[in-house]
C-alpha cells in the first residue's frame, strides 16, 4: 500500500484537488473549476484532467450532473495527511470495499461455525485490544488480529488466504483508521471496541444476521470515519 507507484501528473492533480479540499477551499456542495479551467492551471491536457477527476469521483469525493458541473460531495477526515500520502486514499477506499463485501460473509459463517477455541480466540484479540486503548498505543497489528480470527472461525480456508494475502494493505488502512482516532477522542476508541464487540457477542451468539451486519457496519463506519458520511 505505501509502496504505491505514482501514476505521474493525473497523481499530483488528484492530490492537489483533495488537499484544496481538506483544507476548506472547496467546502462541499461548492463547483470545482471547468476541465478547461484545471487543464490551464496544471499546464497540461483535459484528458490527464478528466482522469484526477474520475478517482476523486469513484472516491465519492466529488460528483458532477449535467447542468450543474462538478462540485464536492464530501471532505475526508483532514488529520489523514498526518498519516498517509493522499494519493494512497483511492487504494485504502478500495480495500474498505473489498472488505466490506469479504468480511461480512466471512463474520456471519463464523456464527455458524465458531467453536469455543475460535471464540477465545477472538475474545482474547478483543481484550488486546482494550489495552492498546489503555496504554494509548495504536494497535493495528493487534487489530487485524482480531479480524483474521473471526476470518479463521468461519472454518473456510478461503476467507483466511484472502485476509493474508492483503494483510499488509489490511494493516496499512487499519493503521491510518486508527491513529485517527488517537487524536480524536477516547469516545470514538470505545466506540471502535464497541463495534468490534457487537461482531464478538453475535459469534458467541451463533446469530449469523447480526454477526454479518455487525461487521458490515464496523467497516462501513470506519469508511465513514475518514472519508467523511
Amino acid at each position: 500500500m505505501n509502496e504505491r507507484k505514482s501514476s505521474g501528473l493525473p497523481d499530483k492533480i488528484y492530490g492537489d484537488i483533495l488537499n484544496q479540499i481538506l483544507e476548506g477551499e472547496y467546502k462541499e456542495g461548492e463547483r470545482l473549476p471547468t476541465e478547461h479551467a484545471l487543464a490551464e492551471r496544471f499546464e497540461t491536457s483535459r484528458p490527464t484532467v478528466r482522469e484526477a477527476l474520475a478517482r476523486l469521483r469513484a472516491d465519492g469525493i466529488i460528483v458532477t450532473r449535467h447542468g450543474s458541473g462538478t462540485t464536492v460531495a464530501r471532505r475526508p477526515d483532514p488529520d489523514v495527511r498526518r498519516f498517509a500520502p493522499l494519493e494512497t486514499l483511492s487504494d485504502i477506499r478500495r480495500c474498505y470495499e473489498f472488505r466490506i463485501v469479504t468480511e461480512a460473509g466471512a463474520a456471519a459463517l463464523a456464527a455458524q461455525q465458531a467453536d469455543s477455541d475460535d471464540i477465545a480466540a477472538i475474545q482474547h484479540a478483543w481484550e488486546e485490544l482494550e489495552r492498546i486503548i489503555e496504554t494509548q498505543g495504536i494497535g493495528a497489528r493487534d487489530d487485524f488480529t482480531f479480524h483474521l480470527a473471526v476470518a479463521r472461525a468461519s472454518k473456510n480456508q478461503f476467507f483466511i488466504t484472502v485476509m493474508s494475502f492483503i494483510e499488509e494493505q489490511i494493516v496499512f488502512s487499519m493503521n491510518l483508521s486508527r491513529n485517527l482516532s488517537l487524536v480524536k477522542t477516547l469516545e470514538r476508541q470505545r466506540l471502535v471496541q464497541r463495534e468490534h464487540l457487537a461482531v464478538l457477542e453475535a459469534i458467541r451468539n451463533k446469530d449469523s444476521a447480526a454477526a454479518g451486519q455487525a461487521m458490515r457496519a464496523h467497516l462501513e463506519n470506519a469508511l465513514d470515519r475518514m472519508f467523511g458520511s
